[in-house]
């Protein structure tokens, strides 16, 4: 019997994250990591938050469909500069749908994909890391493909950034991107996005670890 789609989808990604756990989050940190650094949040995070905003925003629950575009497992953990995992943090995602519109009214409202969440947020454990069950970001007018990440939580001070890919024409040509003028820094704001056949057939995935400073975590 097939499962259903909210079954299927936790399933899927639990297997994901069980799948690249082991080769893809770091064992051994240096006391040295270079911070991610503060990016936009844009015009358009969500006014109001989709009532399904789980970590897949590949399948809206009820929808039984599943978005148009590339499946993109995005993972990685939450960290201050000394590696140590920052427990209970808050990971909020959102980007365009893959024909470049967001899900908000003041982006040609209507026109977003409806099987495409635009929209996802998760909660750390202990070990700090997360992932995402997204698509392949795509261009938007004026701007490089990208993904918007938010990371909050207890004594954690709202910190906006965006994750870009690397290969990218466009890279060089953001304005947004090249307002990060420490190549260490900038560098940590691109992602290889490579085939995991074995985490979806299909999918790409790529790591994509936020480092946050002295300013944003407590002492």
């Amino acid at each position: 019997m097939a499962q259903s789609g909210p079954i299927r989808r936790r399933r899927l990604l639990a297997a994901g994250l069980a799948a690249g756990a082991g080769a893809v989050l770091p064992t051994g940190l240096s006391a040295a990591l270079v911070p991610t650094p503060r990016q936009t949040p844009g015009p358009f995070y969500p006014l109001r938050l989709p009532l399904d905003s789980d970590a897949d925003l590949v399948q809206v629950e009820g929808t039984g469909r599943s978005a148009a575009g590339v499946v993109t497992h995005v993972f990685g953990r939450v960290l201050d500069r000394s590696g140590r995992p920052l427990a209970a943090a808050r990971v909020e995602i959102w980007q365009c749908d893959a024909f470049g519109h967001y899900h908000h009214p003041h982006d040609r409202g209507g026109r977003a994909d409806p099987d495409f969440q635009g929209y996802g947020h998760m909660v750390v454990g202990a070990d700090a890391a997360f992932r995402f069950r997204t698509i392949k970001p795509v261009p938007y007018p004026g701007r490089a493909p990208h993904i918007h990440f938010a990371i909050s939580g207890p004594g954690i001070e709202r910190l906006t950034t965006q994750m870009y890919v690397a290969g990218e024409p466009a890279n060089a040509r953001d304005g947004i991107l090249g307002r990060v003028r420490d190549a260490a820094a900038r560098a940590r704001l691109i992602v290889p996005l490579e085939p995991a056949p074995e985490v979806e057939p299909g999918a790409l995935a790529g790591r994509f670890d936020i480092v946050l400073d002295e300013r944003f975590v407590p002492g």
